[in-house]
């Protein structure tokens, strides 16, 4: 052994004899640093939430016919099996007992319970729930209930410090502490709508729904879902921004649901290259590729070529950045739009108009038409491009079938009314004596009466 390893063998023995046999609390009078202050008022805020339901087993037709079951002697296989689930929550109005979380953690929920940081355990219902963002409010009645305090996410910056609160894998309350590691994540196959908050603090299974706070404890974010090939964490979790999550809130406690507006347009990214096609300065904005007929958009007098640079104040620089800031205003509300177009900085102001549904069920515009599914399918004529109004879904031995209807067949006109969207094929059905239907089938075209 050289005389450097005899040293280092010394040091290491006589390094846990010069520790002091208690460490201090402050030194020089200050106190050491501790997130424990501010965690003693955020966490009773976080609950954590169990689930129990119920969920249909999917299984062979075969299995299901008597004669294959006589034959063979099988038992009675069971239709559904018991689910359970774990997750967490964060207080949002301690009056009403409004607790905010995420979609996956209730859906398909039979039943809710909702435990305190104090032990205490309260049933729950169901507020409203918006998958799209994967957004959930469900409530609890009880005393003394603490609501946590909010932040402007739009505020954070990356490298701020923030702890994640929740119930990872059913541990019960658990604290994580990291940074803000990127803003506005987006494409993560996660939900339609997404501008998450990236962050290192440990986030996994059961975290979900959990609060994402600032050191001074006010909640940045819900946290959501980690990224994570062996499905532990390694560093890359997701949360959903406080002020995204409070405005599908609130649609969610006034209506029960989240009613989604749209302006109509087809946009692209602005970049560089085409910011100097365009004789712009800064490759900031959206550029309107399309304006639909008929939407908010034309009314308003949006043109393609336009370059979207705000919405209602708050800047966009992306695609998903504009379809977010639409998709969270409701139908009805105004747009007010500041977009360059030649050479010019102009203010459109756009009444948002409703989402067309994906789908339509027949039965609820006629009995004529139950067990028919309409929705958007591609126009069966070579002629022709983009989409029309057709039937998705077709019931065997239903009434639409036995009328003559097919799947695949194209709604042009409804009791001579022409049809170009799920609301026109609305209007022109409901509370009509009879249905005399302009049909496109493949390259021909029929009429069908249904009376």
């Amino acid at each position: 052994m050289n005389r450097l390893s005899t040293w280092l063998a010394i040091l290491s023995l006589l390094a846990p004899l010069s520790l002091p046999a208690q460490l201090p609390d402050a030194v020089d009078g200050e106190p050491l640093p501790s997130l424990a202050p501010m965690l003693e008022r955020t966490t009773p805020a976080v609950v954590n939430i169990a689930t129990t339901g119920r969920v249909q087993l999917r299984e062979n037709p075969l299995f299901q016919d008597p004669f294959f079951q006589r034959f063979f002697d099988m038992p009675e296989r069971p239709r559904e099996r018991a689910t359970q689930s774990l997750g967490s929550g964060v207080i949002i109005d301690a009056e009403r007992g409004h607790i905010l979380t995420n979609h996956h953690v209730i859906a398909r929920a039979d039943e809710i319970r909702v435990t305190l940081a104090d032990g205490r355990e309260l049933s729950a219902s169901v507020v409203g729930s918006d998958p799209d963002t994967d957004v959930a409010v469900i409530r609890v009645e009880g005393n003394d209930l603490q609501a946590i305090p909010m932040a402007d996410s739009d505020e954070l910056r990356v490298g701020d410090f923030v702890v994640a609160i929740g119930n990872p894998f059913g541990l019960g309350q658990t604290v994580t502490s990291g940074i803000v590691s990127a803003l506005g994540r987006s494409g993560l196959d996660l939900g339609s709508y997404q501008d998450f908050i990236q962050t290192d603090a440990s986030i996994n299974p059961g975290n979900s729904g959990g609060a994402l706070v600032n050191l001074r404890g006010e909640l940045v974010g819900i946290n959501t879902a980690i990224l994570s090939p062996a499905g532990g964490n390694i560093g890359i979790g997701f949360a959903i921004p406080v002020n995204m999550a409070t405005s599908i809130m609130q649609q969610l406690v006034d209506h029960g649901e989240v009613s989604r507006g749209q302006l109509g347009v087809s946009i692209q990214d602005l970049t560089p290259q085409l910011a100097r096609a365009f004789g712009l300065d800064r490759d900031r904005g959206v550029v309107v590729t399309q304006v639909m007929p008929g939407s908010p958009a034309e009314r308003a007098g949006l043109q393609t070529g336009d370059v979207i640079r705000e919405v209602n104040g708050r800047s966009v620089q992306s695609s998903g950045e504009l379809r977010n800031a639409i998709g969270l205003l409701r139908s009805g509300d105004n747009a007010e739009l500041r977009v360059y177009r030649d050479g010019r900085t102009l203010t459109v102001n756009a009444e948002i108009g409703a989402v067309e549904r994906a789908s339509l069920d027949g039965g609820s515009l006629s009995p004529r038409l139950e067990g028919a599914t309409f929705g958007l399918v591609e126009s069966p004529d070579p002629r022709s491009d983009g989409q029309r109004i057709g039937v998705t879904e077709l019931r065997d031995g239903s009434p639409a079938q036995r009328a003559g209807l097919r799947r695949g067949d194209v709604i042009l006109s409804v009791n001579r009314q022409p049809v170009a969207s799920l609301t026109e094929l609305r209007q022109h059905s409901e509370e009509a004596r009879e249905l005399l239907l302009h049909i496109q089938r493949g390259r021909g075209a029929l009429f069908l009466l249904l009376r």
